[in-house]
C-alpha cells in the first residue's frame, strides 16, 4: 500500500504539500537524472525526400553524458508554428527504427505516420538498442551498463536521454516549442509516461501499454523481455514496495493531457491502470484540468490496433 493516499487528498494545498514529497520519493527510486539543455544542437548525417512530402533527416547529438546519439527527425510539408511529437521505441533491438517506419510492426511506425499528419517528429535510441552500445543478442548485458553509468538505473537512463532529445525540438525552426507531446507503446509507453511526469515541456502524453501497478505486477521493477529487463528497483529485500505507484507518476504529470491505452497485456493490466487513472484524475481536477487524464482500453492482443491509433489520433489533435 502506497503511503502517499491521494484519496486523502482533498483540497489543492494538501496536493501542493505532498507533491515535493512524491517527486523526492520518485526520483530516489530512479537514481540519479541530469536536467539536460533547454536546445539541443543537431547535425545532420543524411537527408531524403518521402511519399507525402515528409522530408526525413538522419541526425546525430551529443547527451549530457557526453554520448553521441543518432535519431530520425521528420519534417512535415508546413514549414512554420508545427507541433512536435518525440516517439518513444518499444523494447525493440532496432530502436529508434521502428518508429521511423523503416523496420516496423503494424502501426509501430508512429515517427512516420504522424509526420505525415502534420507534426515534426523525433525517433530516437534508448541505450541498449538501435545504434547505442551495450546491446548483445539474447538479452540485456547489465553488468556492462553499471559499468558505464554507476548509480543509474535503466529507467533514469532513458528518462535522463530522452529529456535531452526534447532539447532537439527547439533548434528546428517549424516547431511551435509550447506545443510538444510525447507517444509510446510498450517501453515507449513506460518512457513516455515518465518524461510527461518530469519535463514540463510535455503539453501531451499519449502511452501505450506501459506500466501495472505495483501492487498487481508480477514482474515489479522490471520490463517483461526474455530475460526480464531490469529498469528500476521497485522490488525491495523484506518483499515490500516503494511509498508510490503508478497513479503517483500520473499525478506528477498533471496538468499534463493524458491519454493511458491499455491492452490485454502483462505491463498494461486494464483494472490496474484503470485504478491508477481514477486517482490520480483527483489532482488533475484539483488543478482544474478535468477530461485532461482518460483511459482507452481495447481487448485485441496486438501490439497497436486501427482503434488504438484513432483514439491517438483523437487525444493529440483535441489537445496539441
Amino acid at each position: 500500500m502506497s503511503s502517499f493516499d491521494l484519496n486523502k487528498v482533498k483540497s489543492l494545498s494538501q496536493w501542493r504539500a505532498m507533491l515535493p514529497e512524491i517527486n523526492r520519493a520518485v526520483r530516489n527510486y530512479l537514481g540519479p537524472v541530469i536536467d539536460p539543455p533547454r536546445s539541443v544542437q543537431y547535425r545532420v548525417v543524411a537527408e531524403d525526400d518521402l511519399p507525402s512530402n515528409v522530408r526525413r533527416q538522419q541526425i546525430v547529438f551529443v547527451l549530457p553524458s557526453q554520448e553521441t546519439v543518432m535519431g530520425w527527425l521528420f519534417f512535415p510539408p508546413a514549414k512554420k508554428d508545427l507541433p512536435a511529437l518525440l516517439c518513444c521505441h518499444d523494447w525493440v533491438p532496432q530502436g529508434k527504427d521502428e518508429p521511423a517506419g523503416i523496420d516496423a510492426r503494424k502501426y509501430m511506425d508512429m515517427a512516420l505516420y504522424y509526420a505525415r499528419n502534420g507534426y515534426v517528429t523525433l525517433a530516437v535510441d534508448t541505450i541498449g538498442a538501435g545504434d547505442r552500445p551495450l546491446r548483445r543478442e539474447g538479452g540485456w548485458d547489465e553488468k556492462s551498463f553499471a559499468a558505464v553509468a554507476p548509480g543509474y538505473t535503466l529507467g533514469g537512463k532513458m528518462l535522463e536521454d530522452h529529456r535531452a532529445a526534447l532539447g532537439v525540438f527547439a533548434e528546428c525552426g517549424p516547431v511551435d516549442t509550447g506545443r510538444i507531446g510525447v507517444v509510446g507503446h510498450g517501453l515507449g509507453g513506460f518512457n513516455a509516461l515518465l518524461l510527461a511526469a518530469f519535463d514540463e515541456r510535455v503539453q501531451v502524453c499519449v502511452a501505450s501499454g506501459g506500466f501495472t501497478r505495483f501492487e498487481t505486477d508480477k514482474l515489479a521493477g522490471f520490463w517483461p523481455a526474455d530475460p526480464p529487463l531490469p529498469l528500476w528497483p521497485i522490488q525491495q529485500r523484506d518483499g515490500g514496495l516503494p511509498p508510490f505507484d503508478w497513479e503517483h507518476i500520473l499525478a506528477l504529470a498533471a496538468p499534463t493531457a493524458t491519454l493511458v491505452i491499455t491492452p490485454n497485456a502483462i505491463h498494461a493490466n486494464p483494472k490496474s491502470c484503470q485504478k491508477a487513472v481514477r486517482l490520480a484524475d483527483r489532482v488533475y481536477k484539483l488543478l482544474g484540468a478535468q477530461g485532461a487524464l482518460d483511459q482507452y482500453h481495447y481487448t485485441a492482443r496486438e501490439a497497436f490496433t486501427h482503434e488504438s491509433r484513432e483514439a491517438a489520433d483523437d487525444w493529440l489533435e483535441r489537445w496539441l
